[in-house]
C-alpha cells in the first residue's frame, strides 16, 4: 500500500530397521565398496514406501563433522526440524517420526528445516543445514528475510491461518468502540468495594450510553483473509460497509458481499464510516505503511469515529490519533497492542495482542507451517513463501530422482544448469523454473534408467551444478529423508 493516503490506486512407511541401515550407509557413499550394498538394501525398503524412491548414489557428509554441529544430535535417515517458542503438539503431529525427527533449539544442531512463532532469529542459529524456515503465523518480522534470500533459503508463513480468530477480536473492538462496557465493569467494581452497587446501578448506567451497529457504516483498509472475512461478518451484522485495497485478489474478492462499495483511496473509504478496521500490513521504509493512518487520513473522520487497528500497531500515527480523540469526546480508538502515547486516554481501549491468540488459531498455524515445510523437503513445492516463487510440478514419474537448484535470477544460469546434465550424459524428463525478485528456483525430474547399468551417481553433476557461478545450493530428492543437499558457500562445496 502506498504511503500517499489519496494514492488510487509420505514418505510413508518404511521398515524403521532398514531405513536406518541404509542412512549410515548412504553417509559413507564415498566408499566405493558400499555402493552395491547399499543399492540391494535400499531397493528393499523402496518397496515398502509409497514414495517412490530410487537406488542412487549421491555425497553427503564430505569434512568434519564439526560443520553439522554436535553428531550426536544427527538422526541418519530423517529430517531434522529445529523449533522456537512453543509450538503446538497438533502441527507437530504432521510430522510422522519415522521420517522426521522433532526438537528444540538447544537439540537440534543440524537443522533440516526451522519452525517458530515470535522467536527472533538469528542468522548463528541456522545451521548449513537448513534448507528452509517457516513462521506460525502471517508476519515475518522477526526473521530476517532479505539475508534469507540471499542464502538462498525460503521462508514460509501461514497465510489466514488465524483469520478466524483475529476477525471475532475485531467484531469485539467493534462492540467495545460502541459501548462503554470496559468502564462500566470497572465502575461495578468500585460501586461494589463500597457496597453501593445496588443502590447506585439504575442511576448510574446513564454514564455509559452508547449505540448499536446495525445500520452503521464499516470501512475496511485491506480485504485480505482478515478483511474480507471481516466485512461478510460485519453485513451480517446489518451494517453498510466500505473498502479499500489496491492489490485486491479474485479469491479475497468473491468473499465480500455484494453490496461492498470499494473506494479508491484510504480517505475516500474513511469518509464518512462509523467504525474503520485496518487489516493492512506493516511495512518500512519509503513507500512503506509505517503511520499510513496519519493526520491525512484522519482529517476525514466522522467526530465520532471509532478506529479499529488489529493489524500492527505501527500503523497508526499516535500524535494524530490523540490529537483527534482529545477534540472528540464520542471517538475512540480500539487497538491490539501497546501504545506509548495513548495508554492512558480515557477513549483509547487497548488489548494485549490477543488477536491469533486462540487454541484453533495456534493449531491451525501451526498446522500450517508443518505442511507446507512437509510438501518443501518431501517434494521440492513451494507455496505461502514469501520471498520464494510458488512452485509446484507433478508428482515425478517413477525411475527418476529431483533435483532442484536455488539460484540468483542472472542471465544464463538456467543454460548452465541444464547443460551440467547433458555433461552427465542424464536426461531430464520434466522441468520448471520460477523467479521472483533477485532469487529463482528450479526443479528437474532426471531419469535414473537410461545409459545407466548399474546405480547412477549424482556426486558429480551435484557438485558442478551446486558451484556455478550464480548457484545458491541443489537439493536431491529420492526418498532418503535429510540427505542430497548441497550449498555454494561463497565458494566452499558443502554437502
Amino acid at each position: 500500500l502506498p504511503h500517499c493516503p489519496c494514492h488510487k490506486v509420505s514418505f510413508a512407511t518404511a521398515s524403521q530397521d532398514h531405513s536406518r541401515q541404509l542412512a549410515l550407509l548412504v553417509t559413507m557413499m564415498r566408499h566405493s565398496a558400499l555402493q552395491r550394498t547399499a543399492a540391494s538394501l535400499w531397493k528393499k525398503a523402496s518397496t515398502q514406501r509409497s514414495f517412490a524412491a530410487a537406488a542412487i548414489d549421491v555425497e553427503h557428509g564430505r569434512g568434519q563433522w564439526k560443520t553439522y554441529g554436535n553428531v550426536e544430535n544427527y538422526k541418519p535417515g530423517k529430517f531434522q526440524i529445529k523449533t522456537f517458542n512453543k509450538i503446538s503438539p497438533v502441527g507437530l503431529a504432521q510430522f510422522n517420526e519415522e521420517d522426521y525427527q522433532v526438537a528444540a533449539a538447544e537439540e537440534a544442531s543440524n537443522a533440516h528445516a526451522i519452525l517458530l512463532r515470535s522467536h527472533k532469529l538469528q542468522e548463528d542459529e541456522i545451521p548449513h543445514t537448513t534448507r528452509a524456515i517457516a513462521r506460525c503465523g502471517a508476519g515475518t518480522n522477526n526473521i530476517n528475510v532479505a539475508r534469507m534470500t540471499e542464502l538462498g533459503i525460503p521462508v514460509f508463513n501461514t497465510p489466514g491461518a488465524n483469520a478466524n480468530a483475529v476477525m471475532e477480536l475485531v467484531i469485539c473492538g467493534l462492540f467495545l468502540g460502541s459501548r462503554r462496557v470496559i468502564d462500566g465493569i470497572n465502575h461495578m467494581k468500585s460501586l461494589g468495594e463500597q457496597g453501593l452497587a445496588r443502590e447506585r446501578v439504575e442511576k448510574d448506567k446513564a454514564l455509559f450510553g452508547g449505540r448499536e451497529i446495525k445500520g452503521k457504516t464499516l470501512a475496511v483498509v485491506g480485504l485480505g483473509h482478515i478483511g474480507s472475512i471481516t466485512a461478510q461478518t460485519a453485513h451480517n451484522l446489518g451494517m453498510n460497509l466500505k473498502g479499500y485495497d489496491p492489490g485486491l485478489s479474485v479469491q479475497s474478492a468473491l468473499k465480500l458481499p455484494q453490496k461492498m462499495q470499494l473506494e479508491d483511496s484510504i480517505a475516500a473509504a474513511v469518509a464518512g464510516a462509523d467504525y474503520i478496521s485496518i487489516n493492512i500490513p506493516y511495512i518500512k521504509g519509503e513507500g512503506g505503511t509505517h503511520g499510513i493512518i496519519g493526520s491525512q487520513v484522519i482529517e476525514h473522520f466522522k467526530d465520532d469515529a471509532v478506529l479499529l487497528n488489529f493489524a500492527r500497531g505501527e500503523l497508526v500515527d499516535s500524535q494524530a490519533m490523540e490529537t483527534f480523540l482529545n477534540a472528540n469526546d464520542n471517538a475512540r480508538y480500539i487497538s491490539d497492542f501497546p501504545d506509548d502515547v495513548l495508554w492512558n486516554h480515557k477513549n483509547t481501549v487497548l488489548l494485549p495482542h490477543l488477536g491469533a491468540s486462540t487454541e484453533e488459531a495456534e493449531d491451525a498455524a501451526a498446522s500450517m507451517a508443518a505442511e507446507t515445510i512437509r510438501d518443501f523437503l518431501e517434494t521440492g513445492t513451494i507455496r505461502n513463501s514469501v520471498n520464494f516463487p510458488a512452485t509446484s510440478m507433478t508428482d515425478r514419474p517413477g525411475g527418476t530422482v529431483r533435483f532442484t537448484v536455488v539460484n540468483k535470477n542472472v542471465p544464463g544460469c538456467l543454460a548452465k544448469i541444464t547443460d551440467a546434465f547433458a555433461h552427465e550424459n542424464l536426461n531430464i524428463v520434466q522441468q520448471i523454473n520460477q523467479s521472483r525478485g533477485d532469487i529463482a528456483y528450479n526443479v528437474l525430474d532426471i531419469d535414473t534408467d537410461s545409459s545407466h547399468d548399474d546405480v547412477p551417481s549424482f556426486k558429480a553433476v551435484q557438485e558442478r551444478i551446486t558451484m556455478l557461478d550464480g548457484v545458491l545450493s541443489s537439493r536431491i530428492i529420492y526418498g532418503l529423508p535429510g540427505t542430497g543437499y548441497a550449498r555454494n558457500l561463497e565458494g566452499e562445496y558443502f554437502v
